[in-house]
């Protein structure tokens, strides 16, 4: 047996799907576990030895301990029905090695003793990553064997990371019209969840501000995912049609409260009768959209990993991140009772303030840092470093029609959130994993409390860190995903024949 890398290769990292049950790793040190904590936490790590046969999702193969076909055999014994085999083994034919003199590991396999004993053991090879050989590798080959058309193939890998089941992958394409990127609506409810998915056998996804339609044979799935469009242009229902004339399933992402966007009513919201089926995240907009389009789907936001916590450092000192667009008239009541907190703090209490200059304005302390629009990444780097979350939301319609990301994504980076029953009343269980303030002066109270016991707050951030695991983690939504995309496909010829009666615009 090979001891096998002290940490992942990011290489098979990419070719583990997301949003399975279990994961077994054969034939070396395990490794794994580390990162599907913070990327895929549901997904619960076995032991092959003794796992029973059939049960489990992903068995991850990095090494041979003697018989190859039998380590292969061994592995598909532990397969569930719909589980992947995916191999991490070092190519016996590796150009560097006989460049360089060197054997090959004991463990290394060429690429049709692979295959065969893949067949053998009764699965169907899937896919694996296309490696772009260099000039030296193209050099080798054309010195070693001018005349086998296979051998670049063959000898540019270092490592084998085949993917195999015991059936052939079902096709999947998604192509998602972004877009224009701002403060990370695009990665958190198209972006990341889409890459996500397609690290499944057989889906695929192609995101893009200008979006090609891509031609397919009339048996592939395909749908059009389109991020917030307001189709109210005259030329929409053309648009739409193209797309159906090329086979796709339309699906609307749309997160928001549509009056926002006056041309959405004037169209007689055509841009949620004319597609064939809406995504949103929360239940009071399903049932707004509801009214316009029978197929509607909720995906909660969710958080796409756990960073390693980088908060409550310094027991004397604490951080209020807030930040939020389009927030300024609900924080505005709290800036007063913030003040006063602030003056009583010192610089044992500072804030963090993204996108609202006015706030960031009124507040009377010289404990402040002031952030425009940052890129996804820095924004949550930023909040990381941040004890408590300020999460103010005024009772109107709009805002309830919102979703509590903020809290998932402070809870995911152990913060301790202040949040308005308002949306956050329905997720954060007070006191628990978060604290529900009804007015300024509760803020106010709960301020104090925190900078007199940071300890308990910490205690909230770990709670609500434990809740977005359990709860929010996007690679738990992956399989949802894939199962209404592929249902809404299955049941084409229904939703178009339902979309054509409500949007007569289109026949």
């Amino acid at each position: 047996m090979q001891p096998g890398p002290a940490h992942p290769d990011p290489a098979l990292l990419a070719r583990i799907p997301l949003g399975l049950g279990t994961m077994a790793e054969i034939g070396a040190e395990p490794v794994l576990a580390t990162w599907l904590a913070r990327h895929d936490p549901l997904c619960r790590p076995v032991a092959p030895a003794s796992a029973p046969p059939g049960s489990v999702d992903l068995v991850v193969l990095r090494g041979l301990d003697g018989d190859a076909s039998r380590a292969v055999r061994q592995a598909a014994t532990l397969l569930a029905e719909d589980g992947i085999l995916l191999t991490d083994l070092p190519n016996a034919e590796d150009w560097r090695l006989a460049e360089g003199g060197a054997p090959a590991p004991p463990d290394a396999v060429t690429l049709p003793f692979l295959l065969g004993a893949l067949r053998a053991a009764g699965l169907v090879p899937i896919d694996m990553p296309a490696e772009a050989p260099d000039d030296a590798a193209r050099d080798f080959a054309a010195r070693s064997g001018p005349g086998d058309p296979g051998l670049l193939r063959r000898i540019a890998p270092a490592r084998w990371r085949l993917r195999a089941a015991r059936r052939a992958a079902r096709p999947l394409f998604v192509l998602a019209h972004l877009l224009r990127s701002v403060a990370g609506v695009n990665d958190v409810r198209v972006g990341h969840p889409l890459r996500m998915a397609a690290t499944h056998p057989g889906m695929s996804a192609r995101l893009s501000e200008t979006p090609v339609l891509h031609r397919f044979g009339s048996d592939v799935p395909r749908i059009l995912l389109l991020q917030r469009r307001l189709l109210s242009e005259p030329t929409a229902p053309t648009l739409v049609n193209t797309v159906r004339a090329a086979g796709y399933v339309v699906v609307q992402e749309f997160d928001d409260e549509p009056s926002l966007w006056p041309s959405i009513a004037e169209s007689d919201h055509f841009a949620f009768r004319g597609v064939h089926a809406v995504q949103t995240s929360t239940a009071p907009l399903a049932e707004l959209f509801g009214r316009f389009n029978e197929e509607v789907a909720i995906f909660p936001n969710t958080s796409v990993d756990l960073p390693p916590p980088a908060n409550f450092t310094d027991p004397r000192r604490l951080t209020i991140f807030l930040g939020a667009l389009r927030r300024e008239r609900d924080t505005a009541p709290f800036l007063p009772a913030l003040n006063a907190v602030l003056a009583e703090a010192g610089d044992r209490l500072a804030v963090e303030v993204l996108y609202d200059r006015s706030a960031f304005e009124a507040l009377a302390t010289p404990h402040k840092r002031f952030h425009g629009v940052l890129p996804y990444d820095a924004y949550r780097a930023l909040m990381a470093r941040c004890e408590i979350a300020l999460l103010p939301l005024d009772d109107t319609f709009f805002n309830r029609c919102k979703s509590d990301l903020k809290f998932v994504e402070a809870g995911s980076l152990r913060l301790c959130c202040l949040a308005s029953p308002v949306v956050y009343g329905g997720t954060v269980r007070d006191g628990e994993t978060g604290i529900i303030m009804r007015d300024p002066a509760e803020m106010a109270a709960a301020l104090r409390a925190m900078l007199a016991a940071p300890e308990r707050a910490r205690a909230i951030g770990d709670a609500a860190r434990g809740w977005v695991t359990a709860n929010r983690m996007m690679a738990s939504q992956v399989r949802t995903r894939l199962a209404w995309y592929r249902s809404l496909w299955e049941r084409r010829a229904e939703l178009d024949a339902a979309l054509l009666s409500r949007a007569p615009e289109l026949r």
